[in-house]
């Protein structure tokens, strides 16, 4: 059988400029999702190929023929992915099975458009699936509990562009953050041995690999086998030119390990600062204070590994000085990027479902839950304050003068990427303000145009 695999993006997603944006901020992967799956059915002798929406368009008519297309969800795409399910049963009378995080958390939605859904981690049915030995609409994977007994990504089967390979040497995260889908999709908290990271890190230096990133919640929440990993890298010339991971503020306290993550070039970091207000970190349960972020903020400028601080905005105890006093610290610190995310109440999240008993959800256009716009009603501000305060920290944070700062510091090349991110973020903020006044039915305008906060069903617990 012919089996294509499509990673769907929004729309907004998909339009060009930030499609340039994206390209900026990191270089081009896949997710490594649907790659192990193709290459569980590549060796059962099936054709396969994975296409990713979020780089490239679509070629519809190079899809053409297969007789099972796999569509992954997560829940801003999953209207993308269900009106291309529709299309294909229209235009194709094949099948179509749709899994991922969004389709894991609301099963029975995603089975309106598909023959089957899999909920939970596809390793385990993926083959009986496809060859009808499991016919249940809705099929619940049991997690695989050895990892190691995972194929690599296949990265034959992928036919748009790539220049980075994602490695998942862990799943799940022993943390369990109040808004955060990943930790309840991949749970419980596995390993993989360092032995099958090396090789599949021996892998991707044979196939040309420049770039690589450890896709990991928390690559360092084991610190002597992040240490291992990191020491094998160095010793055996598996060293990139440059690789991401996630942290968390913890990784300041063990200087050894900060030195071996540098020498290996893991030389970009995405840190969950989230707040500089000690009730919302306890509130989202982050297991963080505020000392660990200012420590941590020094320990990787002391190391020259770029921080991408990562704020959340909308945190029920936090009001508009807290977000500022949040965006001005990720400044004064020199972090390279900023990722300012607006709480999204995603489906099966602790945040999802005390915002639906509150009635404080404001839509159910998944589309919209893309941590970039305001879904729900805040505690301290309008949705429309909110959603300011969203485009002003990019504003802020994103100055042109800060650019040639990031280049002092990091490089030529970073900061010509800070410049060229800052001209974006630039133009496109008059633009989503000219939505808001004058684009009815938009969701920026009915934000805009609300009279008054509304009413909240019940005080925060």
């Amino acid at each position: 059988m012919k089996i294509v695999f499509i990673t769907p993006a929004s729309g907004m997603r998909r339009f060009a400029l930030y499609r340039l944006g994206n390209n900026l901020y990191g270089h081009p992967n896949s997710i490594t999702g649907p790659l192990i799956l193709g290459h569980i059915l590549k060796n059962a002798g099936h054709e396969v190929e994975v296409y990713e929406e979020l780089y490239d368009d679509l070629p519809f008519e190079k899809i053409a023929g297969a007789d099972v297309y796999c569509l992954y969800t997560m829940t801003s795409s999953a209207p993308r992915a269900y009106f291309l399910a529709d299309r294909i049963h229209r235009e194709f009378r094949a099948r179509v099975l749709i899994g991922g995080i969004h389709a894991s958390a609301l099963p029975e939605e995603a089975a309106e458009h598909a023959d089957q859904v899999i909920v939970g981690e596809g390793e385990s049915v993926i083959l009986d699936v496809v060859e009808g030995r499991v016919t249940d609409q809705i099929v619940r994977a049991e997690c695989t509990k050895d990892l190691d007994s995972i194929p690599f990504p296949d990265y034959s089967l992928l036919k748009t562009r790539c220049e980075a390979a994602n490695v998942m040497s862990t799943r799940g995260c022993p943390f369990r953050c109040s808004f955060c889908t990943t930790s309840r999709m991949f749970h419980p908290y596995r390993k993989r041995s360092v032995e099958s990271v090396i090789q599949e890190l021996r892998y991707y230096k044979k196939l040309g690999f420049k770039y690589m990133n450890f896709e990991d919640d928390n690559f360092t929440a084991d610190r002597e086998r992040a240490k291992e990993i990191c020491r094998r890298m160095i010793a055996e010339n598996l060293v990139f030119r440059e690789t991401f991971f996630f942290g968390r503020t913890d990784l300041a306290g063990d200087e050894e390990m900060l030195e071996l993550l540098q020498r290996a070039h893991l030389s970009r970091v995405l840190v969950g600062i989230e707040s500089l207000n000690q009730a919302s970190l306890d509130l989202i349960n982050k297991h963080q204070k505020i000392s660990d972020i200012r420590r941590c903020a020094a320990a990787l400028s002391r190391h020259k590994i770029r921080l991408i601080a990562s704020l959340v905005l909308g945190i029920d105890t936090d009001c508009a000085e807290d977000i500022r006093n949040g965006v001005q610290f990720a400044k004064s610190i020199n972090a390279y990027q900023l990722q300012p995310a607006v709480m999204t109440p995603f489906p099966g999240t602790p945040v999802y479902d005390q915002l639906e008993k509150q009635n404080r959800m404001l839509t159910h256009e998944w589309s919209l839950f893309d941590m970039l716009n305001v879904t729900f009603i805040p505690n301290h501000l309008s949705p429309w304050a909110l959603q300011k305060e969203f485009f002003r920290a990019v504003r802020q944070f994103y100055s042109f003068l800060s650019s040639f700062k990031i280049m002092r510091i990091f490089g030529l090349q970073y900061g010509l990427r800070r410049l060229g991110l800052c001209f974006l973020m630039h133009l496109g903020m008059p633009f989503a303000y000219g939505i808001a006044y004058v684009g009815k039915n938009t969701h920026y305008y009915k934000l805009k145009h609300m009279e008054k906060k509304p009413e909240i069903a019940a005080n925060p617990t």
